[in-house]
């Protein structure tokens, strides 16, 4: 439990950082006048000040609280997985994507992903698909609620439920009204204060390297030989190469499709602003994708993963973990609250930014297709948004309600399926309609379609038949097993198939197209 001192100053801390957002938030909303605005913005920002908010937008709650949690519980071979290997593909992915995504976006003149994928594909019932589709990253914005209301309820002494709930009104709540104007004003300074968090929490265990890197690998291995090695067999999600290094790079890959990510670069008005944005990006993402060694930290201050005789949740150990080193004199306590603030501004700039996107697409992508030839003025759409928030809310409420009580090992497997599903849908669209000139709206349906199919048969059809009657699928037959199972393997499984089915389908079209 947080000490008095914790708990006054985290008071304080979180007053200032109320009054701050609301205040961003007004100055932003008086800018949003149509959805448009509440989608893109409507103000000139620097590029460095959307490369920070796509940084910060990029790295969750997950990154700070969850995954570091996964590093405590299983080691290195976390680190390469989460550290070095997700990172490398999805940094590169970004900056291959980013400007020719951006040329696109600007000819076409799309709000949201869905949208970009209908007109590339001139197909409305595509873009609806799409926007069906995003609704499955409300589960990686109930992570992050579930991660925050972790870290608020640590630092307050409160019941997680209660938090979770006020939480959820809160954010929820100015979104209603800010948009992308307030966001990338409060995405920045969240950024800035995420990137010192970052430092500190890195910083937070050099006592551990007082005998080189070598002696902190024997201290782990003096815990469990298994958290020192590349490999952790004994993991769910580290269990062989396959699973550290193919699978993340797969969806590092990926990951950069997701709407909230590659539509950022749209905020930008200037092409010469791009350079700028991608290098102010990178370097704060590659900082921030570090702060899972944290997790090996927590695990040298909690070996046996227990506090005060009880044990430590996946989604509990780094919130205990600052609490428990910053809680000796006035300075650490203060560093600490500023490491608390840190983890918060990790998760609220991200959830701000799916808040935002999935109810853009449930507006223009949803409700607009639906009500036909109706006129709908900027005024009605402005609140049909607000209501989609709304409703959004309570669904985000009745999720992590659930999540709370009872979640498979960590909230992190929960969020991943859902948002893996959807990305290994929306990879092939994005990817062919970048850097193919002309391609058939059959051949990116279909590559969805088996994404999805694929994606969960994987997840839950495989691992269900295996229980009543065993499947010999050799080397992958360890991915079906067990009560706990990775969603990368299902993800990376559905876009290496899915690519194959577009592909295949797009070659065949092509020849169609000749002998006709």
């Amino acid at each position: 439990m947080a000490t008095s001192a914790q708990v006054t100053g985290a008071w304080i801390l979180l007053a200032i950082y109320i009054i701050a957002v609301l205040y961003l938030v007004f100055k932003g909303a008086g800018k949003t006048k149509n959805i448009s605005d509440y989608a893109l913005g409507s103000v000139l920002f620097s590029p460095i000040a959307v490369g920070l908010s796509l940084a910060a937008s990029m790295t969750s709650a997950a990154t700070f609280v969850i995954n570091p949690g996964f590093i405590a519980n299983f080691g290195i071979s976390g680190v390469l997985s989460y550290a070095v290997f997700l990172p490398l593909a999805s940094m590169i992915s970004l900056v291959v994507l980013t400007k020719s995504f951006r040329k696109h976006g600007q000819t076409v003149k799309a709000l949201t992903l869905a949208q970009w994928i209908g007109k590339r594909y001139e197909s409305k019932s595509y873009a609806f698909f799409m926007g069906l589709l995003a609704l499955l990253l409300i589960t990686f914005i109930v992570l992050i609620v579930v991660a925050l209301t972790k870290v608020i309820s640590q630092a307050l002494n409160l019941e997680e439920i209660n938090v979770m709930i006020t939480l959820v009104l809160f954010v929820f709540g100015y979104m209603m009204y800010g948009g992308a104007n307030s966001m990338v004003y409060t995405n920045t300074i969240q950024a800035a204060v995420m990137l010192v968090v970052a430092v500190i929490l890195l910083t937070s265990g050099f006592e551990h390297f007082s005998d080189g890197v070598h002696g902190f690998l024997d201290k782990l291995a003096a815990i469990d030989p298994l958290l020192a090695k590349p490999i952790n067999p004994e993991s769910p999600l580290f269990r062989n190469l396959y699973e550290i290094i193919f699978a993340q790079l797969i969806v590092g890959v990926a990951i950069v499709v997701q709407p909230h990510i590659i539509t950022k670069s749209l905020l930008l008005k200037k092409e010469s602003d791009v350079n700028k944005f991608l290098i102010t990006a990178v370097i704060a993402e590659m900082l921030f994708f570090a702060v899972v060694i944290a997790g090996l930290y927590a695990r040298l201050t909690f070996p046996d993963l227990q506090l005060n005789g009880e044990p430590l949740a996946n989604d509990n150990i780094i919130p205990a973990y600052v609490l428990q080193v910053f809680a000796d004199g006035t300075l650490a306590v203060i560093i600490g609250l500023f490491v608390v603030l840190g983890l918060i501004a990790a998760g609220m700039s991200t959830l701000e930014g799916l808040i935002q996107s999935v109810s853009t697409t449930i507006t223009s992508d949803l409700i607009q297709p639906m009500m036909g030839r109706k006129i709908l003025t900027d005024i009605t759409l402005i609140k049909i948004n607000k209501a989609s928030i709304v409703a959004m809310a309570a669904v985000t409420i009745y999720l992590a309600y659930g999540q709370l009580l009872n979640p498979k090992l960590s909230v992190g497997i929960f969020a991943q399926n859902g948002v893996y599903a959807y990305f290994s849908a929306a990879f092939v669209p994005v990817i062919f309609g970048i850097f193919f000139k002309y391609v058939r709206v059959q051949t990116v349906f279909a590559a969805s379609i088996a994404a999805i199919a694929v994606h969960f048969l994987v997840y839950y059809g495989l691992p269900l038949l295996h229980q009543q009657q065993p499947l010999s699928l050799g080397y992958f037959t360890t991915f079906i097993e067990g009560k706990v199972r990775n969603p990368a393997i299902a993800v990376s499984s559905a876009i290496v198939i899915s690519t194959l089915t577009g592909l295949i389908w797009h070659v065949f079209n092509k020849k169609k197209l000749i002998t006709a």
